[in-house]
């Protein structure tokens, strides 16, 4: 083979490669769905909740980017693993596109997933609308989501079957009051946070909390080139790309990679729905 011929396969193969990855994160990863399983040990839980199941979903963004039967059926698969808590942690649209994205919104929350003890839910930055700054879009979508039975915090706490969960509003709509979600916090107490935005973890707001936090908003990133961190993450802490941190003061934060996607393409950075087995701290 002479050098011309050389370097003109060479240059076709790498044409036939590049676009066979780009049709592979456009078309195969976004809707390629992995159930990841988590061990949860957490200090103060009750015996009765040892063993139990909690189930986190996040960042589903129904709209025009993402298809709705591909969320539906993941709900349905989802709902297969008959999860005993289920927290669903934020973005529930991507922006705010009026009547479109509601009857969407709502089509989906139909067939959302429910713990067979208590579902909770927490809003992200999308769900504030445009610049992250509309209250009214943001109260519509906790009604649709209320309406299906589900528990939404908003810089509030519930316990339920002696598992009390802690939930922030949204950081990037500057919506987050650390002094009134913690204010019935017992450390006694089995606790769980629900932050959409890690870089919160970062905010001198913690109350001494120690325990989980559970967030998305990154989507791991959407595409990490291999060996490489991902090149584009919409958070000031480089760091807090997807899956489980151990922080330096007994927190425990973990960064779902979200179900939906922002822009549709994924590489090295599959949907994600984690289910969490809880256990003794």
């Amino acid at each position: 083979m002479n050098r011309r011929s050389f370097i003109k396969k060479s240059f076709w193969g790498t044409v036939g490669v590049t676009a066979l990855t780009g049709l592979y994160a456009w078309r195969i990863e976004p809707h390629w769905l992995e159930f990841v399983r988590v061990k949860m040990p957490i200090k103060n839980l009750p015996e009765s909740l040892v063993g139990k199941t909690l189930m986190q979903i996040s960042d589903i963004h129904t709209g025009n980017r993402v298809d709705n039967s591909y969320l539906i059926n993941s709900l349905k698969k989802a709902k297969e693993y008959n999860p005993d808590f289920v927290v669903y942690t934020g973005d529930y649209v991507t922006l705010h596109q009026e009547r479109l994205m509601h009857d969407k919104l709502e089509e989906v929350f139909e067939e959302s997933v429910k713990g067979n003890l208590g579902t909770i839910a927490i809003l992200g930055n999308h769900d504030y609308g445009f610049e992250w700054s509309e209250s009214e879009v943001a109260d519509q979508i906790t009604r649709t989501i209320e309406k299906e039975g589900i528990v939404v915090l908003r810089n509030s706490s519930v316990e339920m079957e002696g598992l009390n969960f802690i939930g922030l509003d949204d950081y990037w709509a500057k919506q987050t009051d650390a002094e009134k979600a913690f204010a019935n916090y017992e450390p006694t107490k089995a606790n769980i946070v629900l932050c959409h935005n890690p870089d919160v973890c970062d905010l001198d707001v913690w109350h001494n909390y120690k325990g989980w936090i559970l967030s998305g908003h990154t989507h791991g990133g959407q595409c990490k080139p291999p060996f490489l961190p991902p090149p584009i993450l919409p958070v000031k802490n480089k760091n807090y790309t997807a899956g489980k941190f151990n922080l330096s003061d007994g927190r425990i934060l973990y960064i779902n990679r979200g179900l939906g996607h922002s822009q549709k393409i994924r590489l090295n950075v599959r949907p994600e729905i984690t289910i969490f087995e809880l256990e003794k701290g």
